[in-house]
């Protein structure tokens, strides 16, 4: 589209920024045309409010985009674009025809790789109570032999969150979780992690889902069994939490997939697998309501977001039927 891009990371990733950063320029983008500004949050504040930035891309936390929504509008200059991903409290729903040992590896995936640290990664289950007890066991028993500890090594499944500011948030719903909720499984953490930004994997088990009203961006996972033949009333609470980014389901039965595809208002649904790592170009990502704006990353129509659209529309009749008027060129 010809415009230039200023890059703004978030403060604790100024590193890995770096070195995409430079591979784009090796790869053959301009340097006049990428540039990279690290630096804490008054960077992309100042970036916000100046009027030469035609357009803002954010990926964060709901906090920091009405906060960028805010700004753009208190510049009262030209109307920008704003593309926002954020958040979600991301569900993934189980029936009774489920196979359990796919749903268990695959929720192990969607709710702990990169210890939780994804924003389509599942914080809530929802389990049919006809096969709850069994998947639970089985959920625990999987989550009690996840090994925490250095991600480079290659044995490790759960590493570090991302800063000290997130442990603290993450234990902190820790203890609300054991005051409102039942506590299944958190595990103890290594005696070698104890200098590090680590917060062990814990699972929830929630009789209201509505007590999850924000996201929790760690390794916590929450379950809630719902009764048979009351499906809806899951996709209802789902949809009444506002955020609208990945929904996993797990079933045989491809009618139940239709019913919520057609009912859950979320930007991905994946059925029978996990929801997290949506290839580009393959699997557009993005989400709706208090989980982004669109279009999706990846996508057909994000591209063109980033693009002014003209029409010029011309009534030929005015030549009078001469039609060379036409093809002359402009002097």
């Amino acid at each position: 589209t010809g415009n230039p891009v200023l890059a703004k990371p978030a403060g604790q990733t100024p590193i890995a920024a770096f070195l995409a950063t430079q591979l784009l320029h090796e790869a053959g983008v301009p340097v006049d045309a990428l540039h990279l500004l690290p630096g804490g949050g008054e960077v992309g504040a100042a970036l916000v409010k100046d009027h030469r930035v035609a357009g803002v891309a954010f990926t964060g936390s709901n906090a920091t985009g009405w906060a960028i929504q805010k700004a753009l509008a208190a510049r009262r200059g030209i109307m920008v674009p704003f593309i926002a991903e954020t958040g979600g409290i991301n569900a993934m729903i189980a029936d009774s025809s489920a196979l359990p040992e796919q749903v268990i590896r695959d929720l192990l995936r969607s709710a702990f790789d990169s210890a939780g640290q994804r924003c389509s990664a599942a914080r809530i289950f929802f389990v049919q109570e006809d096969v709850a007890k069994a998947m639970i066991n089985m959920l625990v028993g999987a989550v009690e032999a996840l090994d925490i500890g250095d991600p480079l090594n290659f044995t490790t499944d759960i590493g570090p969150v991302i800063d000290d500011d997130a442990v603290a948030r993450l234990e902190a719903h820790k203890l609300r979780m054991q005051k409102q909720a039942r506590q299944l499984v958190d595990l103890p953490l290594p005696d070698g992690c104890r200098n590090g930004s680590y917060v062990t994997p814990a699972v929830y088990a929630l009789d209201d889902a509505g007590l999850l009203n924000e996201e929790v961006f760690g390794p916590i996972l929450h379950v809630t069994p719902y009764s048979g033949g009351h499906l809806d009333k899951v996709i209802d609470a789902i949809n009444a939490s506002g955020y609208g980014l990945t929904l996993g389901l797990h079933s045989r039965i491809a009618a139940v997939a239709q019913f919520v595809a057609e009912r859950a208002r979320v930007g991905n649904l994946y059925v029978n697998r996990n929801q997290i790592g949506a290839v580009v170009g393959v699997q557009p990502f993005g989400g709706e309501g208090l989980s982004g704006t669109g279009p999706k990353a990846g996508g057909p129509n994000y591209l063109a977001r980033f693009a002014t659209e003209r029409v010029r529309s011309t009534d030929i009749t005015a030549t009078g039927g001469n039609v060379t008027l036409l093809g002359i060129e402009a002097s």
